[in-house]
């Protein structure tokens, strides 16, 4: 594991339980506001997803990216309902769930 991927894990296991970040959101806090496909690309990678929540983590516009476990994004849709976090048909609504960083 590379010390990116170390640091974007860290940051993921902080989301709270209901609230979501988007790839950017994590970019920034890492220092890097452009780097949020190379934040994909390590949650892609996810050792862990049992400590590592990286079904909280979507895109800017609520979209369901790609996701490794499961069924894909159904299981990550599934999962993040199951924590209560709100919906606009099939995308997150950012605003209403998004966790403050």
């Amino acid at each position: 594991m590379t010390n990116f991927s170390a640091t974007v894990y860290a940051i993921v296991r902080r989301i709270p339980r209901g609230k979501v970040a988007t790839y950017q959101d994590i970019a920034r806090l890492l220092g890097n506001p452009k780097a949020a496909r190379a934040v994909g690309a390590a949650i892609a990678h996810n050792p862990d997803p049992s400590t590592i929540p990286c079904h909280r983590v979507v895109g800017s516009d609520g979209r369901l990216h790609g996701y490794a476990f499961g069924d894909g994004t159904p299981t990550k849709q599934l999962l993040l309902q199951n924590e209560g976090v709100a919906f606009i048909g099939n995308h997150v609504d950012v605003a209403a769930s998004h966790w403050q960083t």
